[in-house]
């Protein structure tokens, strides 16, 4: 696609597209996902995570280079390796600006799996399709947990966007239980407290 101007929706095709040569399992999270679940807004940046076998690291490397992403093989390995930090690699195109940050899968992390078994496939309109997205509850638990780490209020915007918009149907027993485990239900109630004044 050399040089060629990207829009957003674009770029997130393009990405998938590297994911699905590559037969990985994925979702994306992030803004993308709170489209689906809550109220649409603006950003640059799309959030994925990834199940991906050593075996195929090589094949996606090579898939996104030819997206004009450069992702070397070592530095994916090191991500998926890496027990100290979630901390994401970044697959930038460099003529539009735009970036994907990859989380792996690895296997001590027990929300990340559980969420990529709930994933729900969703279409996303006639410009991104069908992609498989992060549950509404998902979403909230990881958006709780970016908050508590960065303050930022776009994360508190989502889950508020996300909790008028689904409503009765989230499962709030599973939000509960994960948010309890994962340290951030003082904030979770909070949250709800607000909403309900």
């Amino acid at each position: 696609m050399s040089e060629t101007i990207l829009g957003f929706a674009a770029f997130v095709r393009l990405v998938i597209e590297a994911i699905e040569a590559s037969d990985l399992d994925y979702l994306l999270g992030g803004a993308v996902a709170a489209w689906a679940w809550g109220e649409p807004r603006a950003t640059q940046d799309l959030d994925v995570v990834l199940s991906i076998p050593v075996e195929s690291i090589d094949k996606f490397s090579r898939e996104l280079e030819i997206r004009n992403m450069l992702v070397p093989v070592d530095v994916i390995l090191d991500a998926i390796l890496d027990e100290r930090a979630d901390l994401p690699i970044s697959a930038i195109h460099p003529y539009s600006g735009y970036k994907a940050d990859l989380y792996f899968l690895r296997e001590f992390d027990e929300l990340r799996k559980l969420a990529l078994s709930r994933r729900v496939r969703v279409d996303l309109g006639p410009q991104l399709g069908k992609v498989c997205i992060h549950t509404p509850e998902d979403l909230i638990l990881y958006k709780l947990e970016y908050f508590s780490q960065s303050q930022q209020s776009k994360h508190l915007r989502d889950i508020t966007s996300i909790v008028l918009t689904v409503g009765e149907d989230l499962d709030f027993d599973y939000i509960e239980t994960w948010a309890d485990r994962k340290g951030t239900i003082t904030l979770w109630r909070e949250i709800l407290e607000r909403l309900r004044d």
